[in-house]
C-alpha cells in the first residue's frame, strides 16, 4: 500500500447514507456509452441468438460489475475509451454465467422476469451463453492487452470450476464453511475480482495500485455473494426479483443454513436436514426461524461486513477521488441491504 495517502474511511462524513443513484451518475456518460454499446456487439444474423441475447441483456439488471470497471478505471485517472469495451466484456461474461445458471438451477425467475431457459427452453440458453462467452473474448482482443486477456481468461476457468464445485455439493448437509467460501470465492467474487483488477491493468502500472483494486473487487464480491445469501432468509421477494427460499429449495447450503445446522440442537437439525432433502421451499418458514434462532443471520452479516471492512481497507492504495469514494460507497450500499 502506498503511504502518504488517506485511507477511504477517514474521509469527511456525508450526509445521510450513499444513494447507489448518486454512484451511477458519477460515471452517467461512461455507463450511457456501454448500454449504447452492448447492443452494437450483440449483434448476430441467427435471430433467436440476437433475441435471447438482447433480452436477457435488457432484463433490468444493476450492471454492477461494470460500474466497477467504470469506477475503477477512472479512480486512476484512464482517459481512453477501452474501459468501455472492457465493461461490455464483464457484462457479457456475467449474463453467459446467468444463462447456464438459470438453465443448471432449473430457475424460472430472474430480476422479476421470466427467465430465458422458462421462455425458450434449456438447449437455446445454454448455446446463447456461449455465444455471449464467445463475443466477450472477441472483444478481448480489441483492447491489444495480453495481461487482461489472460486475467479474464483465467477468470472464467475458475468461475466454470466454481458452478461445478456447486453442483457437486448440492443437498450435501457436511459442506463445511472452508468448502462454501471456495465456492462462493470462484463462482460470484471471481467476475468481480476480474473487472476491478483489468480496469487497474488499463489505468496504472504500478504492482501495488493493480493488486489492491484486485483485491477490492474479491471481497467485495464475497459481500455481495453474503448478503444475497443471507436475503434469501430474509429477503422481501418484491426487492429482489426472485422469491425467498429459492437456495433451499435447490438444495443449496449457504452460510445461513451451513451455520444453522451446527449452531441447534439434534432435533432442529434433524428437521433442517429433511427439509434441504426435500428441495422444497414449503418448509420455508420452518427454517427460517432456525436459522434466525440458530444466530446464522447475524454471523452472516458479520461475515459480510467483514469483507465489505476488508475492501474498504484495499482502496486505501488509491489516490483520493470521487470515484474512489464511489467504490468505499458501494460497500455501505452493499450492507445496507440487510440493515
Amino acid at each position: 500500500m502506498q503511504s502518504g495517502r488517506a485511507a477511504p474511511n477517514a474521509r469527511e462524513p456525508s450526509l445521510g447514507a450513499p444513494a447507489l443513484k448518486d454512484v451511477y451518475d458519477l460515471v452517467a456518460d461512461d455507463f450511457a456509452a456501454v448500454n449504447a454499446l452492448i447492443p452494437r456487439r450483440l449483434t448476430s444474423d441467427v435471430t433467436l441468438v440476437a433475441e435471447i441475447g438482447n433480452y436477457i441483456v435488457e432484463s433490468g439488471g444493476k450492471r454492477l460489475r461494470p460500474l466497477l470497471v467504470l469506477l475503477a478505471a477512472r479512480a486512476l485517472g484512464f482517459n481512453g475509451i477501452n474501459h468501455l469495451k472492457l465493461a461490455a466484456i464483464i457484462e457479457f461474461l456475467h449474463t453467459a454465467t446467468l444463462l447456464h445458471d438459470d438453465v443448471v438451477d432449473r430457475s424460472d425467475l430472474r430480476r422479476g422476469r421470466r427467465t430465458a431457459n422458462a421462455l425458450w427452453g434449456n438447449a437455446p440458453s445454454v448455446l446463447v451463453g456461449d455465444f455471449l462467452y464467445s463475443r466477450a473474448f472477441q472483444l478481448m482482443t480489441e483492447l491489444d492487452s495480453p495481461a487482461i486477456v489472460k486475467i479474464l481468461s483465467d477468470a472464467t476457468n475458475v468461475i466454470a470450476e466454481g458452478e461445478v464445485e456447486q453442483l457437486a455439493s448440492i443437498g450435501d448437509i457436511d459442506l463445511s464453511e472452508t468448502r462454501y467460501f471456495r465456492v462462493i470465492r470462484a463462482k460470484t467474487a471471481m467476475l468481480f475480482r476480474a473487472a476491478t483488477h483489468t480496469a487497474a491493468v488499463l489505468g496504472s502500472t504500478d504492482s501495488d495500485t493493480i493488486a489492491a483494486l484486485r483485491d477490492y473487487g474479491e471481497a467485495f464480491g464475497l459481500a455481495y455473494q453474503l448478503v444475497d445469501d443471507w436475503l434469501d432468509y430474509a429477503g422481501d421477494p418484491k426487492d429482489m426479483g426472485k422469491n425467498t427460499g429459492d437456495d433451499l429449495a435447490e438444495g443449496k447450503l449457504t452460510l445461513p443454513l451451513i451455520h444453522a445446522l451446527k449452531h441447534v440442537g439434534s432435533a432442529d437439525a434433524a428437521r433442517l436436514r429433511d427439509a434441504i432433502g426435500a428441495r422444497s421451499s414449503a418448509g420455508l418458514t420452518d427454517v427460517t426461524e432456525l436459522v434466525k434462532c440458530s444466530g446464522a443471520l447475524d454471523y452472516t452479516k458479520a461475515k459480510a461486513a467483514e469483507q465489505a471492512a476488508r475492501a474498504i481497507v484495499a482502496l486505501g492504495a488509491l489516490p483520493p477521488s470521487r470515484h474512489r469514494d464511489a467504490l468505499h460507497d458501494l460497500c455501505t450500499i452493499c450492507l445496507d441491504r440487510i440493515a
